[in-house]
């Protein structure tokens, strides 16, 4: 059982090459950890993963290592998603909708990522395992700034009363959440928790939050089965630009276009 004073602490294991950094780690802070597609193959102690839709059944983990853990798709995460808006706005993309389904069915007070900064520019290979599909960096209308959607989801996370943290050493990542050492965060209590997350809220525009919440609301590009792509042609990707240009500014974030005309609606 979690000690009041300690935070509820739950790791998110991408595929990115730096992910294998894990494999050092002791279980100690963890609460639970949560693999997203293959990266089940980094560590042996992890509690769920949660795949796409498109994920081949030979590379999923064999019985006899799944037993004993929760393995979720789409039945599990689209609900989770919808909670938190729908794809459309939080972002259809793994990384995304993992954080959300665990935000939505684990309630962490603390969401530590690795292996997810979604950045694809250094030469080799792509994942941890070789040559993968950098599946957030496709063309879609939902992933047209992925700091914007990270943006919303550490707001999201905060005001729920969880922090996103992200593990990454690398020297660059679509994650725009605080940075934290693995051994510094050993050491948090709860009280530290809250002190960041209370520093992050107050730190938000509270006006151009409201305005980005409006926005979403006005637009209504809710899809409850999560099927958006079947609805492409009611949805407007001029007005998801200017609404990622919002949440952006709500972070007080440099990319972010104030004089984006579209969201005034």
């Amino acid at each position: 059982m979690q000690s009041a004073s300690h935070p509820k602490i739950i790791l998110i294991l991408g595929s990115a090459p730096d992910v294998v950094r894990s494999r050092e780690w002791q279980r100690a802070p963890f609460h639970e950890i949560v693999a997203i597609n293959n990266a089940w193959r980094v560590r042996d102690d992890w509690n769920h993963l949660v795949h796409a839709g498109d994920f081949p059944a030979h590379a999923m983990p064999e019985k006899e290592i799944a037993t004993g853990r929760s393995i979720h798709t789409a039945a599990d995460y689209v609900p989770a998603q919808n909670a938190y808006g729908g794809f459309v706005y939080a972002g259809a993309t793994m990384s995304l909708t993992t954080a959300y389904w665990v935000l939505h069915a684990l309630k962490p007070d603390v969401l530590a990522f690795l292996g997810c900064d979604m950045n694809y520019d250094n030469e080799g290979p792509t994942h941890f395992y070789g040559y993968g599909n950098p599946d957030p960096l496709r063309s879609d209308i939902t992933l047209q700034n992925l700091e914007a959607k990270t943006g919303r989801l550490l707001v999201s996370a905060a005001r729920q009363g969880c922090l996103c943290v992200n593990l990454s050493h690398l020297d660059s990542s679509r994650l725009v959440f605080p940075r934290v050492d693995i051994g510094r965060l050993r050491d948090w209590s709860m009280m530290d928790v809250k002190v960041r997350i209370g520093g992050l809220l107050q730190r938000i525009d509270k006006a151009k939050l409201q305005h980005a919440e409006n926005t979403e609301k006005a637009l209504g590009y809710y899809f409850p089965t999560g099927e958006y792509w079947l609805f492409l042609d009611q949805i407007d990707g001029s007005e998801l630009r200017c609404l990622d240009s919002l949440w952006l500014a709500a972070l007080g974030r440099s990319e972010a276009n104030d004089e984006c005309g579209p969201c005034d609606i």
